[in-house]
């Protein structure tokens, strides 16, 4: 018998995915996706539900779907949601969840018995570069001076950051590592977000604070704080800093997000959600929205995506095992 769920995957599965590739306006293509269903192990609001309702519009607006229904299930940096996208949305290949670097963090420090190598890898889509600040007065003035003040004593260079095991904190770790400090040696004062970071560090509570740049970027341009250096692999433009790896100290690392189908969907299914996600990272409303938000878009597909999710696991895991977090 033939029911509404076979006529959706149907369409999925099918050959000619022309609408998917040209993501043409509404009215002009009958959209590829009749109900696109997005899993959101968060809460609405943060970075992840943002993620997941920018995806929304820009698949509406190109006429991609025909509808979207988010749903949010927060908890524990994700691993509370995971089973249940796992285990309840398994096989649905009109699913999507939206997770990133964060959820890995939680898996290991969390030990969850259910990883992402559970669901089905689709795209990497966007990441925020982290800033490596210090109060205006300091006397770091590069990163090098940084990196040299916690080889010679890290427990007098306390760094404030968000949530332990979180972005900021593997950030520390992984700079640590690179100048071969014990990470679990550091003076890392955990915050519960960028402002209470940000007064301590106007405070000179802490020597130096780890964030987004957007976090920091008013005080910065107000004089008040001075950037050491960002985190990703080039220099950005608008933004007057050095990476890391210019400065001798060879990490980079981007707070990135990305999408996963649920396990148990067929290739035909997983080749298609490819292709309608390809298409949305190259559509202009999507640049737009990640222009908007300060996102940097670092797409990556199908399997690449899967090997880079493997070589991350295994990177953040060596280091929040160091920061004794795992």
């Amino acid at each position: 018998m033939i029911n509404r769920r076979h006529l959706l995957l149907g369409t999925l599965a099918a050959p000619a995915l022309a609408g998917l590739a040209t993501l043409l306006p509404a009215g002009r293509a009958e959209a590829a996706i009749d109900l696109l269903k997005i899993f959101v192990p968060a809460a609405p609001g943060g970075g992840w539900d943002q993620t997941a309702r920018t995806i929304e519009q820009v698949l509406r607006a190109t006429g991609a779907v025909g509808g979207v229904q988010i749903t949010n299930v927060a908890g524990a940096g994700g691993v509370v949601g995971l089973p249940q996208f796992v285990n309840q949305w398994k096989g649905q290949g009109n699913a999507l969840m939206v997770a990133g670097m964060v959820m890995v963090g939680a898996i290991v420090a969390n030990k969850s018995s259910v990883d992402l190598t559970s669901t089905t890898p689709i795209a990497r889509l966007t990441g925020e570069f982290l800033a490596l600040v210090v109060p205006a007065e300091s006397p770091f003035k590069t990163a090098k001076d940084f990196a040299d003040a916690l080889k010679a004593d890290p427990t007098k260079v306390p760094v404030a950051g968000g949530s332990a095991g979180g972005s900021d904190h593997i950030l520390l770790g992984l700079i640590a590592k690179a100048v071969g400090v014990q990470a679990s040696q550091l003076g890392y004062v955990a915050f519960a977000g960028g402002g209470p970071a940000t007064a301590a560090l106007l405070g000179n509570q802490v020597a130096a604070g780890i964030s987004g740049y957007g976090e920091f970027s008013e005080q910065v341009k107000a004089g008040k704080l001075r950037i050491l250096a960002i985190s990703a692999d080039k220099r950005q433009p608008g933004i007057d800093a050095p990476t890391l790896i210019e400065q001798g100290i060879p990490v980079d690392l981007f707070n990135w997000r990305g999408v996963f189908a649920p396990p148990g969907v067929d290739d035909a299914e997983r080749a298609a959600m490819i292709e309608m996600i390809k298409a949305l990272a190259a559509a202009p409303q999507w640049a737009e929205a990640c222009k908007t938000r300060d996102w940097t878009p670092i797409p990556l597909f199908g399997d690449e995506y899967k090997a880079f999710l493997e070589t991350e696991t295994a990177r953040i895991a060596g280091i929040l095992k160091d920061l004794g977090l795992a």
